[in-house]
C-alpha cells in the first residue's frame, strides 16, 4: 500500500467532509534528526499528523506550523508544513521522561499556537490552552471555538512495532453548507471511533473507508504525497552568518579555527573555513559600497 498519503473524502449523501493520513518513511526523517525520548516521538508524530490533516484545510498558497510550548521538561514542539504537504519538525526537551509521560507530563503548563502564514495576505496566528487529554482533544476544542466547525480527530502513532514509525490520523468535519447535521456527524464520528491502530497502519485508503462506512456513498480524492523537507541550505547559512555581529564570528574563528551551523530540523552541519567567511563579509561589504 502507499504510505506517506493524504487522502480527502467526502460524504456523498451527508455534508461532511474527511481526511486519513498514513505515514512511515516522512515520520522516520523527522525523528531521525535527534535521539528523542520515547514519549517525545510519540508528540512528534501526533503534531505531524495534525499538521497534514491541517494543512488540507488551507486553500491557498503557505503554512501551517502547530508549535508546543510549555514550561515542563519539553520546552517547545513543532512541526511545519505547508499547501503541498511538504513537512519538517523539531522538539527539545530536559532531563529523563517516563516512557508514558502524557502531553501535560511533558509540557507541563502550556499552550498550543496554530501560524497560518499565506504566501500572499495577513499571517494569523491562534493560541490555545492545552485542554484535554491530548493533541487530539485541544485541536477539537480550537475548532469549535475559534471555527465553529464540528470536528473529530483519530491520531495514532507506533514507534516499536513496526519497520519502521508509524503514524496515522483521521479526521472528520461538517461542511458549512448550512445542510450538515449534528445527527449526521454523530453517526459518522461513532463509526470512525470503531477503527484500530492496526488497521490505520496497514489497510490502504479503500480498504480502510469501506470498512468504516460501507453503508454510505463516500467520493475519495486523489492522494496527495506528504514529503519530508528541510529548507535549509549553505546559501542560507550565509546569510544567517551576515547578519551575526563581525566581531563575535571573529571571535568564534579565532577560538576554533572555522565556524559551525547546525540544523535542528535535519541534523546538517555547514562547516565555514576562515578564509570562506572572510569572502563572504568582503563580498558583502563591496556590495554595500556599491548600493552606495
Amino acid at each position: 500500500m502507499a504510505k506517506n498519503v493524504l487522502h480527502r473524502y467526502l460524504f456523498e449523501d451527508l455534508s461532511v467532509r474527511g481526511e486519513l493520513v498514513q505515514l512511515d518513511d516522512t515520520y522516520q526523517q523527522i525523528l531521525s534528526s535527534t535521539d528523542y525520548p520515547a514519549p517525545v516521538k510519540t508528540l512528534l508524530g501526533e503534531l505531524l499528523v495534525a499538521t497534514t490533516l491541517l494543512t488540507a484545510t488551507i486553500k491557498f498558497e503557505g503554512s501551517i506550523t502547530l508549535q508546543l510550548q510549555g514550561d515542563g521538561p519539553v520546552s517547545v514542539a513543532v512541526i511545519n508544513g505547508n499547501n503541498n504537504q511538504q513537512v519538517r519538525g523539531v522538539a527539545r526537551w530536559e532531563g529523563e521522561l517516563a516512557d508514558d509521560a502524557s502531553l501535560h507530563d511533558m509540557m507541563g503548563k502550556g499552550q498550543l499556537i496554530i501560524t497560518i502564514e499565506p504566501k500572499q495576505g495577513e499571517r494569523y496566528q491562534g493560541i490555545v490552552a492545552l485542554e484535554g487529554k491530548n493533541l487530539a482533544e485541544v485541536l477539537e476544542s480550537y475548532f469549535e471555538r475559534s471555527e465553529q466547525l464540528k470536528t473529530r480527530l483519530w491520531i495514532r502513532t507506533d514507534t516499536r512495532n513496526y519497520d519502521v514509525p508509524q503514524a496515522a490520523g483521521m479526521l472528520l468535519q461538517i461542511v458549512p453548507d448550512g445542510k450538515g447535521n449534528d445527527n449526521d456527524f454523530e453517526h459518522l464520528e461513532q463509526l470512525t471511533a470503531t477503527i484500530k491502530s492496526e488497521e490505520l497502519f496497514t489497510l490502504d485508503a479503500q480498504e480502510l473507508l469501506y470498512r468504516l462506512y460501507n453503508q454510505e456513498r463516500v467520493q475519495l480524492f486523489h492522494p496527495n504525497q506528504v514529503k519530508f523537507l528541510c529548507g535549509c541550505s549553505r546559501e542560507r547559512s550565509e546569510s544567517a552568518i551576515l547578519t551575526l555581529d563581525k566581531n563575535e564570528v571573529f571571535d568564534i574563528l579565532k577560538e576554533q579555527g572555522k565556524l559551525s551551523l547546525h540544523c535542528d530540523y535535519c541534523g546538517t552541519t555547514y562547516h565555514f573555513e576562515k578564509n570562506e567567511i572572510e569572502q563572504l563579509i568582503t563580498s558583502q561589504e563591496k556590495n554595500t559600497n556599491t548600493l552606495h
